[in-house]
């Protein structure tokens, strides 16, 4: 079209001078997201070496000298269909069914004959009669939100084969369940506290809020755990909430009137692992082992300056299709999450743009503080072994707790659980780095 029809012709003028301004916009923000994930996401993880003296107990068992100096949480996966997986999920009694994927469907079990392979050593072959032996007369116990729920679920499924039927139990409490090996009175727990401190979303059942409140203390919750032998933390899901704020509550949540101040997220968590470190301090057993589980990666999409654009450009009706996905950070489309994917991330040193490593630092720097205080911390780093885990998930082969919509079933991907963990799987390979500091340790 010449210019002179072009302003005779105004709207074709608007038409195209849209696209052209909105590609503008849409590369300004790709520079300024670019230079947003080199800052949060690339940083490397620095390593806490544990500081106990290692005892070699026997060579099936324990970590050598060679091990305990090799950072067990950098190396890669491989494909073992000889070795896994180390138990049925079919046949394990206390399975949850929302990680439970090959009841609900999933034929595809490859996702389970993965081994974690560090580089420069081994891990010790898990033992789950070495395991319960060494927690005789002792306490586990799992502390957080629903990834941990996770891991836990996977330690059980571990050892529980290994104890006649007569001779263990499960018992539900509200927030806390505990799994028992009578022979050994022994005890693998879990205790939900999504954000360690107390909240509203304290409630096992009912704790989606999207108004979330925290109170700065930790009493309430440590009554529950403060006989443990071992205890294993973790918090950061519900911290991950793009475009919301957390009110933190001055006062008890029972008072009438609520004095309430707003802070942004990772402030918030800040505060939580704050309490968490100073009650630790003030009153924990120094025998008992702790461990911090680091943040575990999503596949999915998330938040950024770069899908806001792609959501405004959509809706600038110029008929770009919505990114809710992250394939194209493992070469498949743009729009592809979890959902059909059978493979690892063969690329080393993986990083999403949707793991927060501001957040995994925080831990770093508060565990850091606590060691120099004599405290014994051990941060089991899971995220970059699980970054290559896409083929991991439940994606939809797991049960949902509300209905799933007709428009949702006709894009599987929309309703994917890209967060959790199949079991058999992933959190398996989580346990297995545990029991190699428990074996190592004299626990």
């Amino acid at each position: 079209m010449h210019t002179r029809d072009m302003a005779k012709n105004p709207t074709t003028s608007s038409a195209l001078l849209v696209p052209i301004l909105a590609s503008l916009f849409f590369l300004l923000v790709i520079v300024v997201s670019l230079s947003y994930d080199k800052v949060d996401y690339i940083l490397p993880i620095r390593i806490f070496e544990h500081q106990e003296q290692v005892e070699t107990r026997s060579s099936s068992t324990s970590v050598s000298n060679q091990e305990a100096e090799c950072d067990l949480f950098s190396g890669r996966w491989v494909f073992d269909d000889e070795t896994r997986p180390l138990y049925s999920g079919t046949q394990c009694k206390y399975m949850h069914d929302e990680v439970a994927c090959e009841k609900y469907g999933r034929r595809d079990l490859k996702h389970q004959q993965w081994r974690w392979q560090p580089n420069g050593c081994d891990i010790p072959r898990f033992d789950a009669h070495e395991l319960l032996t060494r927690l005789k007369g002792k306490r586990m116990v799992f502390v957080g939100d629903s990834l941990n729920r996770n891991q836990w679920v996977s330690m059980v499924c571990m050892v529980e084969s290994i104890v006649s039927s007569e001779k263990k139990s499960m018992i539900y409490n509200g927030s806390l369940l505990s799994f028992r090996a009578k022979d050994f009175n022994a005890s693998i727990d879990f205790y939900w506290s999504p954000l360690l401190v107390e909240s509203n979303c304290d409630d096992p059942v009912l704790h989606r809020m999207t108004n979330r409140i925290m109170r700065i203390s930790i009493e309430k919750h440590a009554r529950q755990w403060t006989d443990a032998d071992i205890l294993v933390f973790n918090s950061y899901l519900w911290w991950k909430k793009p475009g919301m704020k957390m009110k933190v509550l001055h006062g008890s949540f029972e008072d009438e009137i609520e004095n309430l101040e707003e802070l942004e997220m990772a402030e918030g968590f800040q505060l939580a692992l704050k309490e968490w470190s100073n009650w630790l301090e003030l009153n924990q057993n120094p025998n008992v082992k702790l461990f911090f589980v680091s943040l575990s990666p999503t596949h999915v999409w998330s938040e950024s300056p770069f899908r806001i654009v792609t959501l405004l450009y959509s809706i600038s009706k110029l008929r770009m299709k919505v990114d809710f996905g992250r394939g194209d950070e493992w070469g498949a489309a743009s729009d592809q999450n979890c959902y059909n994917e059978t493979e690892p991330i063969h690329e080393e040193g993986y990083a999403s743009r949707g793991s927060d490593y501001k957040m995994l630092h925080m831990v770093e720097s508060t565990v850091a503080k606590m060691r120099r205080k004599g405290m014994s911390v051990q941060i089991l780093n899971i995220t970059q072994l699980s970054e290559y885990r896409k083929d991991g998930h439940p994606s939809v082969y797991r049960r949902y707790w509300v209905n799933i919509t007709q428009e949702q079933l006709a894009e599987p991907s929309s309703y994917s659980d890209c967060t959790h963990w199949c079991v058999p799987g992933v959190p398996d390979a989580w346990n297995e780095l545990l029991y190699s500091y428990i074996v190592s340790q004299q626990v």
